[in-house]
Parts: structure tokens; sequence; C-alpha cells
């Protein structure tokens, strides 16, 4: 038998959350599904699109009654949503998220459980580069990786119900550690998301100063493109998870400017021989990538 909930609020119904409440309604995992976010607009395409059944303003009217509430929003917001209503939750009740940072927030989240209700941590890894609940879809999460990372104070009970949700929307789940957790996204997903937004950030300022005729969007093949593509995502999002997760993510921004400090000495010398075999190992590397499951965002 499937897992189901009486009441699942989700705060924060955009792509990841509102495509999450369509598999709720589409395969009847739950009763009610009530949207709590900042923009009516949204919401009621949320509601438009069958996401949710309603929206409230107040997230303390939203949580009350809710059997399993999903943090859908910048992690950075989770410490003053929990704040706010936590102490509605019931004895029983579920708080789990969608966050690509753990760690931390994983601990400062089960600390503000009241007694009887727990977190469980979780990070579906799929997503696109537009937001909202209009780019969302019940097919988002089918054969995507999902993290669970429980720890020592995670409820047996609570953890397999959420194992079961995320089995329901076709993820392949694995569990993890959740600082574990932060030093592998940091270095396969967090890694590419700066070198993206830095590498946009610097063929501006080259149309801007150097080549003003130069259009990026004109002029750009598919090496730009496919490059650059993750640096469309949300500002804010990735805001918050360099922030989260800035000691990983320093460590290995250091180490990738090492390595574009080797490659440009081997350019400046004019060494041959070097760029190739710089080049080969990328190549090897990259191949060999290409033979394991995507990580999509």
């Amino acid at each position: 038998m499937a897992v189901h909930f009486k009441q699942v609020a989700i705060v924060g119904v955009g792509l990841i959350g509102g495509s999450l409440g369509m598999i709720l309604r589409r395969k009847a995992l739950a009763d009610h599904v009530v949207g709590i976010g900042r923009s009516v607009g949204n919401l009621k395409t949320a509601v438009e699109l069958g996401a949710i059944d309603r929206y409230v303003a107040d997230p303390r009217e939203g949580v009350q009654g809710a059997d399993l509430v999903i943090l859908a929003t910048p992690v950075d917001t989770y410490d003053r949503h929990l704040k706010e209503w936590a102490h509605c939750l019931a004895p029983g009740s579920i708080v789990s998220d969608v966050g690509s940072v753990k760690g931390m927030l994983v601990e400062q989240s089960e600390a503000a459980m009241p007694a009887g209700a727990h977190f469980v941590g979780a990070h579906p890894i799929a997503g696109k580069e537009k937001t909202g609940v209009a780019a969302g879809s019940d097919q988002l999460f089918k054969g995507a990786r999902c993290i669970l990372t429980p720890t020592k104070r995670t409820d047996p009970q609570a953890l397999e119900r959420i194992k079961q949700l995320w089995e329901e929307t076709g993820s392949i789940l694995l569990t993890m550690d959740p600082y574990l957790h932060d030093q592998i996204l940091g270095a396969v997903s967090h890694l590419p998301h700066v070198a993206a937004f830095a590498l946009m950030n610097a063929l501006s300022d080259v149309r801007d100063h150097r080549l003003a005729a130069l259009d990026l969007a004109g002029h750009s093949g598919g090496g730009l493109r496919d490059t650059t593509r993750i640096a469309a995502s949300s500002p804010e999002m990735w805001r918050d998870i360099f922030l989260w997760n800035r000691d990983n993510l320093v460590s290995y921004i250091d180490d990738y400017q090492r390595a574009l400090e080797e490659l440009k000495r081997l350019i400046k010398a004019g060494d041959a021989a070097g760029i190739e075999k710089a080049l080969e190992r990328a190549k090897g590397e990259r191949e060999k990538l290409s033979l394991s499951a995507p990580v999509r965002a």
C-alpha cells in the first residue's frame, strides 16, 4: 500500500514544491494539499495546475492539522519559518525539505521541532533553470536521485514514510550523512554553478569593456550555451546555497583556480604537449562521468 497523508502543507509552491504537490494529488497520496507562499498569483496558478487544493496566507494556519509539511523555500529561510509555525505542529507530524544544503541546517531544523514532531532531511536532485509552479511537472523526479539525510535523532517511522513518498515520485533514493552530502554536492553541483555564473560575468565584462560589438546571445555557439546553461538558475536560491556551504565551496574554488592557473601557464608558455596532456586528462574524466547517472542540479 502506498504511503498516505491526511493533509500536506507545502511551504513554497515553486518548481520543486509544486511538482511534488502535483504528484501527491495525481496519485492520491494525500487527502488535502495546502499551499503556503508569498505570491498570490503563483498560488492561484498552483491551484489551476492541480498542484494544491487551496492556499492560505498565514503559514500557522496552513500547517495546523498537517501530518506532513514540506519546506520548499530558499534554505536561508528555514530558521525563520520554523520559529514562526513549528509550535503549531501536532504530535506525530513530519517536517521535511527539498534543500540543496543539509549539514547544519538539518541540525537546526531538528532542534526546532516541538515534542512529538519529526524532521527528515531530503534533497531531490532534479530541477530546471525556470522557476515557479508553472514550470512544474509530475514527471520531474522520475529517474532522478533523491538523497535522504537522517541523523541519530531521526525517527525511523518518519524516515520510512519520507522514503516511501519519494519512491512514489519515481526517484532513485540514496541515504547519506548531512555533512557528507554537503561535501559531495559542493563538488558536483555547487562548484559547477559557481563556474557558470562566473563565466557569464567574465564574458559580460569582455563585451562591455573590450569587445562592445560582441552580442553574446547572437554569436554564442553550443559550447557557451551548454557550459553556462545553469547560470540561468535562481540567484536567490543559489546565493543561499553558496553561503550555507561556504567552507566546502571555497575549498573547491581554490582547487578550480589552481587548475585554471595551470592551464593558463601552459597556454602562456606555448607548451603544446603540456596542454594536450591536461586536456586528455579532462577528456578522460568527462568520459567516466558520462557512464554514471547524471546529477541534474
